[in-house]
């Protein structure tokens, strides 16, 4: 019947042309949520869509996608999918200039730029998943510069194993005047909250399971000049709107570990140090701890602190920092990493290290008062 066979023939055409410039920062920007191995070919493919004077980019791999546009000369509104890889390796080698892309027979697409002229093979539009849409009501506004830095403090610390679920994200607790971001993988806890923030909407507690790809993806499209961000969630899916792009993610279920439980109550020693110092002399020492242990020991004496390492391999090494500390002597072991993700996460300003005895968790936290509550607990290691 010719009725059905119309919006056919109109939906195989397209053929748009977009600035070389504008094309490749979206494709960068979206290069992080395409599928690499995947059993799912479509995964690894780009949905565009051209209407009106945009051009729009969807990639997805099930439980992240992004979806973002550019402005585009639209000759023919249409779409199509083509290889996101190879598309986005090919266009950086391109000349700086006009990029006419056209949807051919067989879902084969034209791209053109200057004297450069190939086809890729692209797959059909109909077998690209379909997307969760924004939801009309309930979005948050938070800002951009906070969620960048919480993630900053936090993201470093989720677990990467893929056995403790509910461990492979980070907790986000919004309240109607703070945010506060948790994130731990069982050996450490990485926890920030700032308050004086009003967040519209909220009443209440609203907590949000954010997994750690989806924090990594949220950490790169911040870098824009955005200032504030909209946050909203359905049942499943996790929404987050970033000026133009909007970046969505299957939740996490299950239950976050109850991690005030672990906020250290008595601390008996406090030493102040500059964080640029401390991270130079546990460097400098973790060169010689345990490959698969990375322990270093700490130990706390009158005026200074020794960091130590050795292993029978490579030898041992020990730095002495000088401290303001009259108390008891103290040793207690820590992994040298997740000290230094510390250090690197607070931009080598002055800390805060306190400790109870050996066996207890360490705390590590900046030194001056700042808008963001910051602590950083790390569980003891044997020596």
């Amino acid at each position: 019947m010719p009725v059905e066979v119309a919006p056919a023939i109109a939906a195989t055409t397209m053929e748009i042309t977009v600035g070389k410039f504008e094309l490749l920062r979206e494709l960068t920007a979206t290069q992080g949520v395409v599928e690499r191995k995947t059993t799912i070919p479509i995964l690894s493919n780009y949905l565009f869509e051209a209407a009106g004077d945009k051009l729009s980019l969807t990639a997805t791999d099930l439980d992240l996608s992004l979806r973002t546009s550019c402005n585009a000369k639209v000759k023919k509104e249409g779409a199509c999918t083509i290889p996101a890889r190879k598309l986005y390796d090919y266009v950086r080698l391109l000349p700086d200039a006009d990029i006419t892309i056209k949807l051919l027979e067989n879902h084969w697409v034209s791209i053109r730029c200057g004297r450069s002229n190939t086809k890729m093979v692209g797959m059909a539009k109909s077998n690209f998943p379909g997307l969760p849409v924004f939801p009309s009501a309930g979005a948050i506004k938070i800002p951009a510069a906070v969620l960048r830095s919480m993630i900053a403090k936090t993201g470093f610390a989720i677990a990467s194993e893929e056995s403790r679920y509910t461990l492979n994200g980070a907790l986000m607790v919004l309240k109607p005047e703070s945010i506060t971001m948790v994130a731990t993988d069982g050996h450490r806890l990485a926890h920030v909250e700032r308050a004086g923030e009003k967040f519209e909407g909220v009443s209440g507690e609203m907590k949000t399971l954010i997994p750690k790809k989806a924090m990594d993806e949220l950490k790169s499209l911040l870098d824009s000049d955005v200032e504030t961000i909209d946050f909203a969630k359905d049942e499943s899916t996790l929404f987050f709107r970033v000026g133009p792009r909007l970046l969505t993610s299957r939740q996490l279920t299950g239950q976050f570990p109850n991690y005030e439980a672990v906020l250290p109550k008595d601390i008996t020693k406090s030493i102040a140090l500059h964080g640029e110092e401390l991270g130079a002399a546990i460097a400098r020492v973790a060169q010689f701890a345990d490959e698969r242990s990375r322990a270093v020991r700490l130990r706390l004496e009158k005026g200074e602190l020794k960091i130590s390492a050795s292993s029978t391999e490579t030898g041992e090494s020990e730095d002495s920092i000088e401290v303001a500390y009259d108390g008891d002597p103290v040793a207690i072991g820590f992994n040298a990493q997740y000290l230094m993700d510390f250090i690197k996460a607070t931009g080598s300003c002055d800390v805060k290290l306190e400790l109870k005895d050996a066996q207890s968790a360490g705390q590590l936290r900046p030194a001056e008062a700042e808008d963001y509550k910051y602590r950083y607990i790390v569980m003891p290691m044997r020596i």
